[in-house]
């Protein structure tokens, strides 16, 4: 059987060549009667059908120069209708593309006219569909798309937009912009030719389901930046789409629709927000959000997401059922099997910014909004977005229910530890977010521009300001609300330290102060601050810290309601307690006045040099705590909880009174006459209840110390352990000479062999021991050379010169090694030995005051302390202990020995108890001490 003979349109060279001629002479030709087609419409056929879907079809049609003809055939179509429009902003001439087209047909070959009507002639409308169809397919190429715009192909295809209505013809003439809007630069001279109102037009005029998706597809593509995205919303593109999304049953098109609201709303602008709740999309969007389709309902969440941005639509939204939608998904994605935090991010900013109406906080408050904004703070991954939902938090500040939950989900501690954290990398706001509770305001008033208006209304209403003058125009709706109105305190009570108010403003003249990061964290905690009592949530360890890491690390001037809060809780009585029972006026005193923060203990580290100041304040907020303790309501709390509390809240109690009682009668008998001080001592041994409890213990004991004995002046430096005087003569000396005077009549044997001269009377008389030794029946009363056991020479020689009268002649130092050695196993605890064996008691008081002398003196340091008191000596003991609570006593230096003076004295405390009890009675050790 012969072969079939080919047809002339498997030909391309044919296929070209037919639609050149076509380009050349016009769209008609004559009609083959065989096929019923023109040579040019089987040409195009076949180009559509068979060449340009083949393998490499697109980049063989563009090499050997088939969009050139193919344009000229689409301008010769579109010069027979109207010039396009030139609605769009910046239009180019159309001189300008043309110009790139080649040389335009003869007005003699001028094809049948193309109808500006919705139904052109059907041969001409076929003729258009498959030109369009082709260049369509072509356009799906990136070097097709370079061509085609290089050509000036994008003014035909709008031309043809705008003349022929018919369905198919619009369907392939969006298909083709839409994708050549897929490169930047198409992208532009397509708004620039004016295609937008077309397409927009085509929206409401076509009916079929593939056109419209092919328009909704060439519009997502064109919002490609965000000043196209503006110009497409400010052309009216939303509104239609969300008209059809609410009116469209075809799956195919909503997902068309979803996927273009999408790209239209990214950082979405107040235009498209109007549109999209005028064309009635926020009720739809919010049920596709439970679409079987993921990506759908994805890409819906985050077009939700998305309109949050916008203050106007955020009441509309909610009342949709948006608030719900989004703090589902967020909650979902923050599952053990959610999604990325990446992919949180917009739903974290969109679930802040529901926040900031009335009506929307009462929904994620009932959703369970403020378990998921907590747990977005408790998480270290979210530290991106915590000063965000801190900020979102502020909105609850009047909601007594909400603050209540929040309190109780720990909010409090999270707050002050926002308060010196790292700073997020969200961005800011547009004043378009601000809350919409108070409707924008439009004015021509350039300082009230936006919604500083409505925001100052809001103020007012709520209480923030007394009133208009409050609210300065210049600050940020968002970020700088005012302070919060001042109570009325005793200034007895609450005061301002002079050196921490902002320069060159009176506080009663203005309200204003600075507004950091910073600024809702201290609002929110202002507002628990102010409630009848506080100290559940604020006098806390972590509270005070983060509040006093912020005064005092603040690289300017801290705000001044941080002050305001401190001083607050110190005047209030319901605080006295909490303050006594967290060490709380102890870590006052010790962050603010003596500059020692847990972060500083035990080794410093810089803080920024306002000392001054911070001692300022500390002073005053003791003071304040001090009027609380020495009124009839505190002294009833005081001694209950000495007497009745638990063991840790005596122990609190009794460090703690010594800084906030001044009343000798008070002091005396909670710390003296009923055993206050004796608990706190035998507390020190015990594990520390604080990281600081040594610290607070030793600067306790030192201001107990003051109070007892106040004639001690605090500027006097530490006593040493013995008067420095002047050495006394050497009695020994003149026995070691090579002719001594007198002549020794013996000498005594070392286990080294040594022998030490000696005067047998002198020895004799100097102690009982060698009384009995030398002049007793003892064989050694009979002998020169005198055998000593268990003595080196170093240990004997300051035995030896105590025998013969030395006192003070410097012999006692020789065995005493330096600071930083270890005086245990060392030749001065084998002479203090020898001293009580031979019963010198004398000779180990010397000894005592030479180690005293040498290990506590002006170069010994907190670690010699430690050293001094594990030789277990009773005097030495009470060195150490006056040492460590002397009046002119470094702080730092006072808590790191008595650190060491605790490690030495292990669990046998009764030593260390009985020295410090002395010291800080001011008697002798051994007389007798209270109870």
């Amino acid at each position: 059987m012969a072969a079939a003979k080919p047809a002339l349109t498997d030909s391309l060279s044919f296929c070209l060549a037919q639609l050149a001629a076509a380009a050349g002479q016009g769209l008609g030709g004559e009609e083959d009667s065989a096929t019923n087609e023109t040579p040019l419409g089987c040409a195009l056929l076949a180009l559509r059908t068979r060449h340009i879907k083949a393998a490499g079809g697109i980049e063989r049609f563009r090499t050997r120069g088939g969009l050139r003809p193919l344009l000229a055939l689409l301008r010769r179509a579109a010069a027979a209708g109207p010039a396009p429009s030139q609605a769009g902003p910046g239009s180019a001439p159309s001189s300008d593309v043309s110009a790139t087209a080649g040389p335009a047909p003869s007005s003699g070959s001028a094809p049948a006219a193309v109808s500006s009507t919705p139904s052109p002639p059907v041969r001409l409308r076929k003729t258009l569909d498959l030109a369009l169809s082709i260049l369509a397919n072509c356009c799906t190429e990136g070097a097709c798309r370079a061509e085609v715009r290089r050509l000036g192909g994008i003014l035909p295809l709008v031309t043809i937009l705008q003349c022929v209505k018919t369905d198919s013809i619009q369907n392939r003439t969006a298909r083709a912009l839409g994708n050549l809007a897929m490169e930047p630069e198409s992208c532009g001279d397509i708004h620039s030719a004016g295609a937008v109102p077309l397409l927009v037009e085509s929206l409401t005029a076509c009916q079929d389901s593939q056109c419209l998706q092919s328009v909704v597809r060439a519009l997502r593509n064109l919002a490609d930046s965000p000043q196209h995205r503006l110009a497409l919303a400010q052309q009216g593109a939303v509104r239609p789409l969300a008209e059809l999304l609410a009116a469209t049953p075809d799956s195919a098109l909503t997902s068309a629709l979803v996927r273009a609201l999408l790209e239209l709303s990214r950082g979405c602008s107040r235009a498209c927000a109007e549109q999209l709740s005028l064309g009635g999309g926020l009720g739809p969007l919010v049920s596709l959000a439970s679409h079987p389709k993921r990506a759908v309902s994805e890409a819906t969440i985050l077009i939700l997401a998305n309109l949050c941005a916008q203050g106007l639509v955020r009441p509309a939204l909610g009342n949709a059922g948006g608030v719900e939608v989004l703090l589902g998904e967020l909650q979902r994605r923050r599952g053990p099997s959610g999604a990325s935090p990446a992919s949180q991010q917009p739903l974290v900013r969109a679930v802040c910014l529901l926040c900031r109406e009335a009506i929307n906080r009462a929904r994620l408050r009932d959703a369970g909004g403020l378990e998921l904004l907590m747990g977005l703070l408790q998480d270290p991954r979210a530290s991106a977005w915590h000063p965000r939902v801190v900020a979102a938090l502020v909105g609850f500040l009047y909601d007594t229910g909400a603050l209540g939950r929040l309190q109780a989900l720990g909010l409090v501690p999270l707050l002050a530890g926002q308060l010196c954290g790292e700073v997020g990398d969200e961005e800011e706001e547009g004043r378009e977010a601000a809350s919409w509770d108070f409707p924008e305001e439009r004015t021509p008033e350039r300082a009230q521009a936006g919604s500083f208006r409505s925001l100052r209304s809001w103020l007012i209403s709520e209480g923030y300001t007394a009133g208009p003058g409050d609210v300065s125009p210049d600050w940020s709706p968002e970020r700088c609300p005012p302070p919060e109105p001042a109570e009325p305190v005793s200034p007895t009570l609450l005061r301002t330290p002079r050196t921490l108010r902002t320069p060159g403003r009176s506080p009663a003249a203005s309200t204003e102060e600075p507004w950091g990061r910073e600024g809702p964290a201290l609002l929110l905690l202002s507002r628990f601050s102010q409630a009848p009592d506080p100290s559940g949530a604020l006098v806390t360890g972590p509270a005070l810290c983060g509040l006093l890491a912020y005064v005092t690390g603040a690289p300017g001037p801290p705000s001044p309601r941080a002050l305001r809060i401190l001083a607050r809780l110190t005047c209030n009585p319901a605080c006295l307690e909490a303050f006594v029972r967290s060490y709380g006026a102890a870590l006052l005193r010790a962050w603010l006045v003596l500059g020692v923060a847990p972060d500083d203990w035990p080794a410093p580290r810089a803080r920024p040099a306002r000392r001054s100041q911070h001692r300022e304040l500390g002073e005053m907020l003791l003071q304040n705590l001090t009027v609380q303790a020495e009124s009839p309501f505190g002294v009833g709390a005081l001694t209950h909880l000495l007497l009745s509390g638990s063991p840790e809240d005596r122990v609190a109690c009794a460090l703690t009174l010594p800084f906030i009682c001044r009343k000798p009668s008070l002091w005396r008998r909670l710390l003296l006459d009923q055993g206050g001080l004796r608990l706190l001592l035998a507390a020190l041994t015990r594990p520390a209840p604080h990281p600081l409890f040594l610290f607070f213990a030793a600067d306790s004991l030192s201001c107990l110390r003051g109070l007892v004995s106040p004639a001690v002046s605090p500027a006097l430096p530490p006593a040493s352990p013995l008067d420095l005087d002047p050495p006394s003569p050497c009695l020994y000396g003149p026995l070691l000479g090579p002719a001594p005077v007198p002549a020794p009549d013996l000498h005594f044997l070392l286990d080294s062999g040594l022998q030490l001269p000696a005067q047998r009377a002198a020895s004799a008389t100097a102690s009982p021991f060698f009384r009995a030794l030398l002049s007793g029946s003892f064989a050694e009363a009979q002998m020169d050379l005198v055998p000593l056991r268990g003595l080196s020479p170093s240990a004997a020689w300051p035995i030896l010169h105590h025998l013969h009268g030395c006192r003070g002649c410097g012999a006692a130092l020789g065995p005493v090694p330096p600071p930083g050695q270890p005086l245990l196993g060392s030749e001065a605890e084998e002479a203090l030995e020898a001293a009580g064996r031979f019963l010198l008691p004398g000779l180990e008081e010397e000894l005592e005051e030479a180690v005293g002398r040498i290990h506590l003196g002006p170069q010994g340091g907190p670690e010699s302390v430690g050293e001094v008191f594990r030789l277990g000596r009773p005097r030495l003991a009470a060195h150490c202990a006056r040492w460590t609570l002397g009046p002119g006593q470094c702080p730092r230096k006072r808590g790191l020995a008595l650190v060491g003076l605790v490690e030495a004295a292990g669990e046998e405390a009764g030593l260390l108890t009985e020295a410090l009890l002395a010291v800080v009675m001011g008697i002798e050790l051994g007389a007798k001490v209270p109870a």
